[in-house]
């Protein structure tokens, strides 16, 4: 997963992997979170993600959500 501020969003995910002010490698809990998605967890990050989709509908980072200006987006760990 990469915290990235807003305006880097669209670009490729090399640009985001650069601009990218935090990361964290996420694995599955074997749980389901609050939000009905799997959840998955790791370095400090919780976050509920839809599978198909990839949408990450639920997050703590290290116990807080995300700050205004910020966003997550979900990458491979190959990429």
């Amino acid at each position: 997963m990469l915290v990235v501020p807003e305006h880097v969003l669209g670009r490729g995910p090399d640009s985001l992997a650069e601009a990218a002010i935090r990361s964290a490698l996420v694995v599955a809990t074997g749980e389901t979170g609050a939000s009905g998605y799997p959840r998955y967890a790791g370095e400090g990050v919780v976050a509920d993600i839809d599978p198909i989709t990839r949408t990450v509908e639920a997050l703590l980072v290290d116990g807080a959500e995300l700050d205004y200006g910020l966003s997550v987006r979900v990458r491979d760990a190959a990429s």
